[in-house]
């Protein structure tokens, strides 16, 4: 037993009972001690404690006292730190006695512990063998993987010492759902809207009252619900440093704004609430997913398991490297990091013991915070196995896939990761995975500025990408974007040929160089009218087609009011106006706004754009592609003028016929429309040539598509 430790012996007396044999010498009765010890309490330095429940990780508050169990499969000794709120200096130490260990599980319960009076943290000790990844160390403060709350992190921009200084708090649960329901929204029925949390209302001209915040985009739900969408994908809001790589550029202060270097994975980011929640972490994210989820928004939360925030062997050292270095990173044979993530570090994904935290940590969100969704960032790197190769079945993937209590929450790929691996089209799905299509999006970005030899591939995407996406067991697995957080905003790419990350401080080159973009004829800002028209136009013409598309469509905040990033393509690391949204231009931009209303109401009216649906002899098929004369199989390498149509008729009802004109071309086509039975007629519902939108019946199937223009029209 540790040399720190006493023990008290709770008795009680009882009658002894002695071992009785029967003829034969069988024994019949077994005796009993005279004293049987109940409750054996121990002493570890001023504190009661005894063995606790190896089962649950973690700090756990239980009647009494806190519950704290943690893992590490090489250590020889582990110590509980316990601090005053603030201080450096822990007031107690308790080792873990030895005896408190089963298998490599530590468990103890430390009696009349308040949580509102203390932190905590871990030491410890084991070999130190780098070329073995054993890179053990007493003297550090390590965080427990499984903190509920980070301390130290509250205050954006702090720049005091971090890493060594990490240390959780516990965690009270006690938010009240009440008898909420989630939406459940069937995938095909989704309109995903990215944005960062900080950055979609810390502008002054948002007019929120806590701006940056969880609350502020709670404030915020009215303007969601104007526009129409039903889901949110939170850009990481695990807990992160945003003083990594914290620099000054030109006198501008830089930092890791963006949020992709996880500290902990089951930890809000407390940076992002109004008002520090002692102890009860998380409530304000609580409540903004259950008042979002009331009005039928789903949240998704975009979610980084493909490194963390301790980098390479140059980087910090506050948590994993200290458990079990060699378990959670991908190593090289001679000890290094494997840098899959461009990071500096690559999540050992599919060790068992790392899998099971993953597992963990998505059932934690959903059973406390009531997520509905997660969207991976490098996806590619869950599916890598210990020697970095892509494996054909990964078993982390196939966990989440059939997981129980993730069975009703989306899960959403992106499909690749930094070292070159792409999955698009091809990541393990087991039919439950959907993916970033990426490939939509350069396509369709291509097709729409008018590039040469895209009219086939850009009707492909149109109807779902059937020649990636095995349609009858795949429908809804690409998710649609043309804009998300990396790359430029909708107007960007209408308004620069080239990025413009100077202000980042790496001399222009980070960041994509082939963006699939263009100015419309001057680079930047313009006053020129003729110019401005033709990028709204553009606009228009991107989100008319993404919500004509078949998957699930997804598109970056602001796009809705124009909101620029300067020409900045990579703005992670921009906390100021390039990031922030710019809500003066909702005003200024008034028109897009009701465009892109227009269209997100066009798409939730029309579940034939959504999905195919039965087509009960109608007699045309469910998907067909046109150019300027009807029922084109095949488009040519000139050609720019794509025509997608889709029909059925669901049991009840009449047929129904959506049609969607995309001309790309820089002069006006003349389009003759397929002929409808005689009892329909063709109405135009949305014409991008102009800004304000009307239905108007055609007299004939004759069809004038102007210029770069997109016209969708409704079979009635």
């Amino acid at each position: 037993m540790n040399d720190n430790v006493t023990v008290k012996d709770e008795t009680v007396k009882a009658p002894c009972v002695t071992e009785q044999k029967e003829a034969g010498g069988q024994i019949s009765k077994i005796s009993l001690p005279r004293t049987i010890h109940l409750v054996p309490l121990d002493y570890i330095s001023g504190f009661e404690v005894r063995p606790g429940f190896y089962e649950i990780n973690g700090a756990t508050a239980i009647p009494g006292g806190v519950n704290f169990t943690v893992h590490s499969h090489g250590a020889t000794s582990i110590e509980l730190l316990l601090f005053h709120r603030t201080e450096e200096t822990p007031f107690a130490v308790l080792p873990f006695p030895d005896h408190y260990r089963i298998g490599n599980v530590y468990s103890m319960i430390v009696f009349k512990l308040n949580i509102e009076e203390f932190e905590y943290a871990y030491r410890v000790d084991g070999p130190h063998e780098p070329k073995k990844g054993l890179i053990f160390n007493k003297n550090k403060y390590l965080l427990d993987p499984y903190a509920r709350a980070v301390t130290g992190q509250s205050q954006w921009g702090d720049s005091s010492p971090r890493g060594q200084h990490y240390k959780a708090r516990v965690v009270k649960d006690d938010f009240d759902w009440g008898n909420m329901a989630p939406p459940l929204l069937p995938a095909e029925d989704l309109i995903i809207y990215e944005l960062h949390v900080r950055g979609f209302t810390k502008h002054g001209s948002s007019g929120v009252e806590y701006p940056g915040t969880f609350a502020g985009l709670l404030e915020k739900l009215p303007h969601l619900l104007e526009l129409g969408v039903n889901a949110v994908e939170l850009m990481p809001i695990f807990e992160f440093d945003e003083m990594q790589d914290y620099r000054k550029v030109d006198g501008q202060e830089l930092y890791n704004y963006w949020g992709y270097n996880t500290v902990s994975f089951f930890a809000p980011n407390t940076s992002y609430s109004a008002s520090k929640e002692y102890n009860r972490e998380g409530n304000e994210l609580k409540n903004l997913i259950q008042v979002f989820n009331r009005h039928g928004i789903e949240v998704y939360l975009d979610v980084v398991f493909n490194h963390t925030a301790e980098g390479n062997e140059n980087g910090p050292f506050f948590s994993f490297k200290g458990f079990d270095n060699n378990i959670y990173y991908l190593l090289t044979p001679d000890g290094y990091y494997y840098n899959f993530s461009g990071c500096g570090n690559s999540l050992n994904c599919n060790h068992p013991i790392v899998r099971q935290m993953i597992l963990d940590c998505l059932r934690y969100w959903v059973n406390t915070y009531r997520v509905n969704g997660f969207r991976f960032d490098l996806a590619s790197i869950l599916g890598r196995n210990e020697d970095g190769s892509p494996m054909n079945k990964p078993p982390l993937l196939q966990a989440l896939a059939f997981d129980p209590i993730l069975g009703d929450v989306k899960l959403i790929a992106e499909a690749w990761d930094a070292d070159g691996l792409y999955q698009v089209g091809t990541f393990p799905s087991w039919n439950r995975w959907a993916e970033w299509n990426g490939r939509y999006r350069d396509d369709m970005r291509r097709y729409l500025k008018g590039d040469e030899g895209m009219a086939q591939t850009a009707a492909l995407r149109m109807v779902g990408s059937r020649d990636i996406y095995e349609v009858s067991k795949r429908e809804n697995a690409s998710v649609n974007f043309i804009t998300c957080h990396d790359g430029f905003t909708m107007y960007d790419l209408f308004s620069y040929n080239v990025k413009h990350n100077e202000k980042n401080g790496w001399n222009n080159t980070d960041g994509a160089n082939d963006n699939a973009s263009w100015n419309c004829g001057i680079e930047g800002d313009t006053d020129d009218p003729a110019v401005l028209s033709l990028r709204y136009r553009m606009i228009r013409n991107a989100f008319a087609i993404l919500m004509c598309s078949r998957g699930i469509p997804m598109f970056l905040a602001g796009d809705e009011f124009c909101n620029t990033q300067f020409g900045n393509n990579n703005a992670y690391c921009q906390d100021n106006i390039t990031s922030w949204l710019d809500w003066s231009l909702l005003e200024k931009n008034r028109g897009m706004f009701r465009f892109f209303q227009h269209m997100i109401k066009f798409r939730k009216e029309h579940r034939l754009v959504r999905t195919n649906i039965s087509n009960g002899g109608f007699g045309f098929p469910d998907v067909s592609f046109h150019g300027v004369t009807p029922w084109t199989n095949q488009f040519s390498s000139y050609d720019r003028y794509v025509g997608v149509m889709f029909a059925g008729q669901e049991q009840g009802s009449g047929p129904e016929v959506v049609y969607i004109a995309s001309n790309a071309y820089w002069e006006d086509i003349s389009v003759t429309l397929p002929k409808l039975p005689s009892s329909m007629f063709w109405e135009i519902e949305a014409d991008t040539w102009q800004e304000r939108q009307e239905t108007r019946p055609l007299n004939d199937n004759t069809l004038l598509v102007r210029q770069r223009s997109v016209i969708v029209l409704v079979g009635k």
